[in-house]
């Protein structure tokens, strides 16, 4: 099932080793020798294992939650006003150095460097690092840091913290270290894979998005980075969450690669009630494309760092919704049980598309979150906000579940985020490759010309008999179907979808198409809605 909302606030109903040398005779060792031998082996193991074993955990951090959220939220302590002033020129010119990256002396593939409060970074969080000899903090100091031009190193604060922290990692050549992930402002993260550059990012949770109350945005006001064993292709996060009306412990897992995967579980305790909770939250930018009806001068064809919103609901059915920058607040919401994954794509990577050298949006990543264990039921919730402009982040898109978590009752959540440029396994079928429209050749109507690629569709002879399957929320009391039609294209080899539909009704009009060969269904849905 399918919601609608848009503003005014209504509902529409329509249905993610040892190498050994010879040995000359020995005396055999007594029993305290082989003991004593025991333990030396013991201890060089310890070493060279991971430190999380016994030492810290999340059990440690939900302890920490679960006391906070049990009392009365503290905001955190802000930096010196005069930081938050800075220009976003200052405050990109003040560079962590890299010869005093984290690890950087260890042989390890992975690195860690800090990021100082300014600009929009108000608050500092804490950093400890936990290895075999236990916790302790990540002490800030100016001289970690080059000031390049600006004049006032001399009066940040010597304790003054730091505003977050990112990891590096040889993801393309080994002896080059390269970003994969940042944890910087409230509770958002972004990460990237082989061949990507930085785009949408991820949160670790959403209270109250697009409710008339104001949006609540949670921080993550401290991080434990677990030291990684020499040769670790992965590396473990641990982070506490705090907010006026939640708190929360979380472990990341971060495996860095072609594709960059991260392992998320969360631990929740509520304060207070909220009017929804947002898991597994993505945030992107959505400024014009090639769906739009508006004009929009600009040199650039489109704008965005993500095109679509893709799911897969619990019965297995792919569905593809094309994102928009609309006239006003508009919130979709994909009812499913079970859900096996959604994420937010940027599924065009012409370069022609977008013309823009410095942005290279068809570099930017797509993410995919897929739960761990029974999410029940729920819905996936699109939220585009209008912006006259490509600087901000107008879109929005999580989890929320039927039976809300409760205060004094604890919430756990799992799932695995992907980080990747392309996947043809997203769907393995046919997928949508192009959404365009204009108001057609009847008066009153829309049309819409969906383009279909991938799976079996280029190997179809152009005289196969392809349906298109259009479905239209409400029947004809809400819309009439005017013409349809299916062909092949012969520059691509795959097939487009042409309709005209006329909206009966003064709401938003919820549409859904998939092509169709002898009964078995060739592509992904596609959804899109027609909004007054």
């Amino acid at each position: 099932m399918l919601s609608i909302r848009a503003v005014p606030n209504r509902t529409y109903p329509i249905e993610d080793r040892a190498r050994r040398r010879p040995r000359t005779p020995t005396p055999t060792p007594t029993r305290a020798a082989r003991r004593g031998a025991l333990c030396v082996l013991a201890l060089l193991l310890a070493a060279a294992l991971p430190a999380r074993a016994g030492a810290f955990g999340l059990d440690d951090v939900a302890k920490r939650a679960q006391e906070l959220a049990a009392s009365t939220f503290e905001p955190r302590a802000r930096v010196p006003d005069w930081l938050l002033g800075l220009s976003y020129d200052q405050w990109r010119d003040i560079r962590y150095r890299p010869d005093e990256s984290l690890w950087r002396d260890r042989k390890s593939n992975f690195e860690v460097q800090f990021f100082h409060p300014g600009l929009f970074y108000d608050r500092p969080v804490r950093i400890s690092v936990v290895d075999a000899k236990g916790v302790r903090p990540v002490e800030f100091s100016p001289s970690l840091f080059d000031y390049g031009k600006n004049k006032f190193s001399s009066q940040v604060p010597q304790d003054l913290g730091f505003a977050g922290f990112r990891i590096h990692y040889p993801i393309k050549t080994p002896k080059y270290r390269d970003e994969v992930i940042v944890f910087l402002g409230a509770s958002y993260f972004r990460a990237l894979g082989k061949n990507e550059v930085f785009g949408l990012s991820a949160r670790g949770l959403a209270v109250d998005t697009a409710e008339s109350s104001g949006e609540e945005f949670p921080d993550f006001r401290e991080f434990w980075l677990v030291v990684p064993s020499p040769g670790a292709k992965e590396m473990e996060i641990y982070a506490l969450l705090d907010s006026p009306s939640v708190a929360g412990a979380y472990r990341f897992v971060v495996r860095p690669g072609a594709e960059t995967d991260v392992d998320v579980e969360m631990r929740l305790f509520l304060r207070r009630e909220v009017k929804k909770l947002g898991i597994a939250p993505l945030t992107s930018m959505f400024f014009h494309g090639e769906n739009d009806l508006r004009d929009i001068v600009d040199f650039r064809p489109e704008v965005h760092d993500s095109d679509g919103l893709l799911m897969q609901t619990g019965t297995g059915e792919w569905i593809w919704r094309p994102l928009d920058n609309p006239r006003a607040l508009h919130v979709s919401s994909f009812q499913t049980e079970h859900p096996k994954g959604f994420g937010l794509i940027q599924r065009d990577r012409d370069f022609a598309s977008y013309q823009d050298l410095e942005a290279r949006s068809e570099l930017r990543p797509s993410a995919w979150v897929e739960p761990k264990g029974d999410w029940g039921k729920g819905r996936v919730e699109l939220i585009e906000i209008p912006t006259k402009s490509d600087i901000h982040d107008n879109i929005v898109a999580f989890w929320v579940p039927a039976d809300a978590p409760k205060p004094g009752t604890p919430a756990t959540f799992a799932y695995s985020m992907s980080w990747y440029g392309d996947d043809p396994k997203r769907p393995p079928g046919g997928r949508v490759v192009g959404t365009r429209r204009d108001y057609g050749t009847f008066e009153g109507a829309h049309r819409f010309v969906v383009d279909f690629d991938g799976g079996k569709l280029a190997k179809l002879p152009a005289d196969t008999v392809v349906r298109g399957v259009v479905s239209i929320a409400g029947g004809d009391e809400s819309a009439e179907l005017l013409e349809q039609q299916v062909v092949k294209n012969p520059v691509t080899g795959g097939w487009r979808l042409t309709f005209q539909v006329r909206p009966r009704q003064k709401g938003p009009v919820d549409v859904r198409a998939f092509l169709d060969a002898g009964g078995e269904a060739l592509t992904e849905t596609w959804s899109n809605v027609i909004l007054p």
